[in-house]
């Protein structure tokens, strides 16, 4: 799923290419789920971008919005598989050698923008797996944080740096016990952060990804704080391009799980294990990252209730991203009632494979 960096980055190319341009054509392909879980549609996109201006671009972790030059404004996510592509641009942050990737328009697009500029700049938003959410938020360009979805989500290290505090930071983790990478994880505390961001902040934390949040000693909780910033903003500084990512990070060496004879280590032969934390496959560094306090896993119940307590923690663990949940349910519905999105989904899948160890595209 493309996290904080990578949604920066199309921001990046979004104010690089469209902004200051009118758009003089849309074309959206009617996607009752896309569209229509966010609470619109289409032909009400199609309509509302149609001879606008694209006056800015913003992001809210994994969020990001198009400013019109009259509301209502573009917002979109993502989800596990969404993009937006500009043509004869380099947007992807990974690289694929597919010729289907290079095709324009893109398969499995949801919307086409033309520009009325001398290039005649093309933008495509595309997901094989509709899980992505584009909706139309009809306020004040600057007031679309303080609008569903963005004001329940919690803020945007980057953005709000002077927000995410190290004191921001200990109170939040001193008022829940939860795993700490399931703490991260969940939008609703911290805006971006998913599961490569995640490990790779404990990693250089020291922090082992089970710990309870709330046993993490204020030295931890300093280092943690540090750790946020300097893997957020240096991966934005090379916009998500992981091949400029230090050779150190653990990033880099994380993609050996599941592959014969090979074993994933760092550098210094340090082993890289992968356990579960908060429903995702978290890798982490044994020799580095330290139990210093109770885990999940070492809380036994007793013969007094504690099964219940248990149950509520196990249930607290899980990522507590509620959209991607529902999305991801709604989407096993449709492949066991569809077979022909079930095949489509798993040749995509199949064309998935190893992306993620790359991350930017020639196209």
């Amino acid at each position: 799923m493309p996290e904080l960096a990578e949604v920066s980055r199309i921001v990046h190319f979004i104010r690089q290419h469209l902004v200051g341009k009118t758009v003089s054509k849309v074309q959206a392909q009617h996607d009752d789920i896309v569209y229509g879980k966010a609470g619109t549609s289409a032909a009400e996109f199609q309509k509302a971008m149609t001879g606008k201006k694209i006056v800015g671009a913003g992001q809210q972790g994994k969020y990001f919005w198009m400013t019109m030059s009259s509301p209502p404004h573009a917002v979109m996510h993502f989800g596990m598989a969404g993009w937006l592509k500009i043509k004869d641009a380099d947007t992807y942050y990974y690289r694929s050698d597919k010729p289907a990737d290079k095709e324009w328009p893109p398969k499995y697009w949801k919307f086409l923008l033309e520009a009325s500029d001398e290039a005649k700049t093309e933008a495509a938003f595309l997901d094989p797996r509709r899980l992505s959410r584009i909706r139309l938020v009809d306020c004040p360009a600057d007031d679309i944080r303080k609008h569903s979805p963005l004001k329940e989500n919690g803020p945007d290290p980057v953005a709000d740096k002077d927000t995410v505090t190290a004191q921001w930071l200990m109170e939040k983790l001193r008022s829940k016990k939860v795993p700490i990478k399931a703490l991260l994880l969940d939008q609703a505390n911290i805006s971006g952060i998913g599961n490569w961001m995640g490990d790779e902040i404990l990693y250089h934390a020291k922090i082992h990804p089970e710990q309870y949040s709330n046993t993490l000693s204020d030295d931890q909780i300093k280092e943690l704080h540090t750790s946020i910033h300097y893997v957020c903003s240096t991966s934005i500084d090379v916009l998500a391009d992981s091949e400029k990512f230090p050779e150190h990070w653990l990033f880099k060496h994380r993609w050996g799980k599941g592959k014969k004879n090979q074993t994933s280590a760092l550098p210094n032969g340090d082993k890289i294990t992968f356990l579960t934390v908060g429903g995702r496959t978290s890798a982490v560094v044994p020799a580095v990252q330290k139990k210093t306090g109770p885990v999940a896993k070492e809380i036994e119940d007793d013969a007094n209730g504690a099964s219940s307590k248990r149950k509520r923690d196990v249930k607290q663990e899980e990522d507590s991203d509620a959209e991607e949940k529902t999305e991801s349910k709604s989407r096993g519905s449709k492949r066991q009632s569809n077979p022909a999105v079930k095949k489509e989904e798993d040749e995509e899948k199949k064309g998935n494979v190893g992306r993620r160890r790359s991350t930017r595209s020639k196209n």
